[in-house]
């Protein structure tokens, strides 16, 4: 009698067709992550998060141009970061559903082509609604790098070697985070836009050899599984669970960037805080999120743990905010706790990997991308639920961005606590 299909269908072992099959190159797992994949997918996202990042800095002064200010600047800041963020989520769904169907390469191409055009047309915008435009594309572009990169490096690594790969992709991508905040004294905004799409135009030429993983090759072989299936993702309330889980673990990442920090001024102006700059608390912050990132991603190897790993930093980074908050209502300056609270916020490595560790190939690059953009994409419902709230209660700025925090952060640890372990997970496997 024939036995039921598993849960888990194991692709391959350690001596058998994905390392032997002559007809799959490359199928080698790799031990040093100094190699072509890795430092394509980390200079990619390092691309990623500079494009990313540029609208942050440069928003007070692009908008200024247009004539704008006062709270006109604020909310037409809000609505152009909340089209790039709604361009994200939007491409994280195709993007991800495209790498599992067709593979990852082809998507890495695709997504930096797409930002790059986009941000050299960003440099050249003549008025706010081809700002909306631009930035939603850019978005849509942006949202394949790091979930595809992420995925590609940790099914061609070795399982006990893959967190190192991915440590170097995800340094790299708040190393580029922290030249955006860098050049924003330096370099005027389109000239920046234009400079950053120039760049990864030229990262192209770094992916003209196929660095497709094995693993996919193997398990698109397999014509019995369905590959990038929104329906199969939600078909097990248990997957379902995790994938939810792995989003709300991430929100606070970017409720951090994208509220707290890209609203210092506004903040500042608030409560009377003299002398505080964006660039500087925007610096700071993405110089913490290095350390973090590289940090707790080495931890988590030498520990031989992610979730542990991740609750350690998780706790930092809220003491930080809670602390932020307090300076904020001392009308102190924001500086060292924005350090702080990047530091903690470096989970971003482990949270990646960790979350590319629980699904099967099948699914890999379609959660991998849209739980990275959903979480980052998640700032377009925390932005109209703060304003909601000042509206509603009658409270301020920060009031609002208090009661936003908290609810973040709840939801995050929740679901930290309650997610298994992955370290160590062999990535052989498909979800059914």
């Amino acid at each position: 009698m024939q036995k039921p299909r598993s849960a888990k269908k194991v692709l391959h072992t350690k001596h058998d067709t994905m390392r032997n099959d002559p007809t799959l190159p490359s199928t080698r797992l790799l031990q040093s992550p100094f190699n072509l994949a890795v430092i394509a997918s980390g200079l990619g996202f390092f691309i990623d998060a500079l494009d990313l990042f540029l609208f942050n800095v440069y928003r007070i002064p692009s908008l200024k141009e247009f004539g704008l200010s006062g709270i006109d600047l604020t909310r037409t800041g809000e609505f152009l970061l909340s089209m790039q963020m709604l361009g994200m989520m939007i491409g994280g769904v195709l993007s991800g559903v495209i790498a599992d169907k067709v593979g990852r390469v082809s998507v890495l191409f695709a997504s930096i082509s797409l930002y790059s055009l986009a941000n050299i047309a960003n440099g050249m915008i003549s008025s706010v609604d081809l700002y909306a435009v631009v930035r939603f594309c850019a978005g849509l572009g942006l949202a394949g790098e790091l979930g595809a990169g992420i995925s590609l490096v940790s099914e061609t690594m070795s399982i006990e070697k893959r967190g190192y790969g991915t440590i170097l992709v995800a340094t790299l991508g708040a190393a580029g985070a922290v030249v955006a905040g860098l050049i924003s004294d330096v370099i005027p905004w389109r000239s920046a836009f234009i400079s950053a799409g120039v760049l990864g135009l030229a990262l192209l030429f770094l992916r003209m050899r196929s660095m497709e993983s094995g693993m996919f090759k193997h398990s698109r072989s397999m014509h019995d599984v369905q590959r990038g299936s929104l329906v199969l993702l939600f078909s097990s309330a248990p997957r379902a669970w995790r994938y939810l889980a792995c989003i709300a673990m991430g929100v606070p990442i970017w409720y951090s960037v994208g509220l707290l920090i890209t609203l210092s001024p506004e903040i500042a102006s608030l409560q009377h805080i003299s002398g505080v700059q964006l660039s500087t608390c925007f610096v700071l912050f993405q110089l913490g999120i290095t350390a973090g990132d590289l940090s707790s991603g080495i931890l988590s190897q030498v520990l031989r743990t992610r979730k542990r790993v991740l609750i350690a930093y998780m706790i930092f980074a809220l003491l930080s905010t809670i602390l932020h908050f307090v300076l904020i209502a001392a009308s102190q300056p924001l500086y060292w706790t924005s350090l702080m609270m990047g530091l903690g916020c470096g989970y971003l490595s482990v949270f990646v990997t960790a979350t590319a560790e629980h699904f099967g190939t099948n699914l890999r690059v379609l959660v991998s991308a849209s739980v990275t953009n959903f979480m980052r994409g998640a700032v377009t419902l925390l932005i109209p639920l703060h304003i909601w709230l000042e509206h509603a209660l009658g409270i301020n700025l920060v009031q609002s961005l208090l009661l936003t925090g908290i609810l973040v952060w709840t939801l995050a640890l929740l679901s930290v606590f309650l997610l298994p372990e992955t370290f160590g997970k062999d990535l052989d496997f498909v979800d059914v």
